[in-house]
């Protein structure tokens, strides 16, 4: 009896869907020439290799975009009747897939699909001189979707299709980030839950964190949040949904502009704050900033911590401590004309949580924007 409870046990604990990391971010623009110059020129990645009608991709042109192991591409239609050009009508520009590294592509598509997981491309293998990619995909809230790539029989810069580009990107100036922290979801009223199950049962993740809309409220507007993370923690989604409150929240916004749920921000590390963010600031990146006053007793209120609290405030850095260590953090604004996709700069000193106590100064200055568009 107790081996087979042992046994059972060891099951149930047996990570059906091993993620290695973030394989690539995949947005779909209305330009994606010049949105890569942004990304080269403001945050620093540089170009490494592009798809098109040149490489016999008569329908797109794709760019790839790297900084250590960050690494976005940049996909736009040729034709205005494409899908990718609905997809860019209705929600602008924005997150289509968040591709996972897998060892096995096969294997995750099939342990998905059979928990309940809606397939949109069955495992399929693409070849060229340097080796073979396989890649699956499936959907998940609202027309974002998870690809399982399978590399480890490729030796090329991103995938076959994909000409590497070689010469120096003089564009880019790198500012220090090293990889993505965790990616955040906005979803409609009463449907957080429903996507935690998701990836609780179709994905294997399990709850990492939990806020509520004690924990992140303002006069006027809250909201709620769930963290999942996967059986390694090298991926986390927090998925959030709009709470009552006296007037629109951030969530509803991003909703009611991005017609329908989808990745709200991306997190990025990066082993030097201060340095990244000045950086980042000089190259033309927008952040928000919160009063003045939240660095008057930030020393009591998170105890002793490396960084010079001048130079925090010059750059509008924020920190949180927890009983693991400390985080600090700071928030792009929106980096779309519709007020939908932004970014966060994290470096973490042994935290592992999400910033809980900077949650009402960063929603004011959300709220501040919010009203500034005619939005709050």
């Amino acid at each position: 009896m107790q081996s087979q409870q042992t046994e059972t046990k060891t099951k149930e604990h047996i990570d059906f869907l091993p993620i290695n990391g973030t394989d690539y971010v995949e947005f779909y623009v209305g330009n994606a020439k010049q949105s890569a110059h942004f990304y080269r020129s403001a945050f620093g990645m540089k170009l490494v290799a592009y798809s098109g009608p040149e490489t016999g991709q008569r329908d797109r042109a794709s760019y790839v975009l790297q900084q250590d192991k960050i690494r976005f591409v940049l996909t736009t239609p040729m034709q205005p009747d494409h899908p990718i050009s609905e997809h860019i009508k209705h929600h602008g520009d924005g997150v289509r897939d968040i591709a996972l590294w897998v060892d096995d592509a096969e294997s995750a598509y099939e342990e998905t699909t059979k928990r309940g997981g809606k397939g949109v491309v069955e495992p399929t293998v693409t070849k060229d001189e340097f080796g073979e990619v396989k890649r699956s995909a499936i959907t998940t809230y609202g027309d974002t979707i998870h690809s399982f790539v399978e590399r480890k029989e490729y030796d090329g810069v991103f995938m076959p299709g994909f000409r590497p580009i070689e010469s120096s990107d003089l564009v880019c100036r790198p500012v220090g980030l090293k990889f993505i922290d965790h990616m955040v979801g906005n979803v409609g009223w009463g449907q957080m839950n429903t996507w935690v199950k998701f990836y609780e049962d179709v994905m294997g993740f399990r709850m990492f964190k939990h806020f509520d809309d004690k924990d992140i409220s303002t006069e006027y507007s809250a909201l709620m949040s769930k963290v999942v993370a996967n059986g390694n923690d090298r991926i986390k989604f927090p998925i959030n949904e709009p709470a009552k409150g006296k007037r629109k929240s951030q969530i509803e916004e991003y909703i009611e502009f991005y017609q329908g749920p989808g990745v709200q921000h991306i997190a990025m590390a990066t082993d030097n704050i201060i340095d990244t963010v000045g950086k980042l600031t000089d190259q033309g990146v927008e952040f928000l900033r919160v009063p003045t006053t939240y660095y008057e007793d930030l020393a009591g209120r998170v105890g002793k911590i490396d960084e010079p609290i001048d130079e925090l405030a010059k750059l509008g850095i924020l920190v949180d401590r927890d009983d693991e260590g400390y985080m600090l953090q700071i928030f792009t604004k929106p980096i779309e004309d519709r007020p939908t996709l932004f970014f966060e700069i994290s470096q973490r000193k042994g935290s592992r949580s999400f910033g809980k106590g900077n949650f009402k100064a960063l929603f004011e200055a959300i709220e501040m924007e919010q009203e500034l568009r005619g939005n709050l």
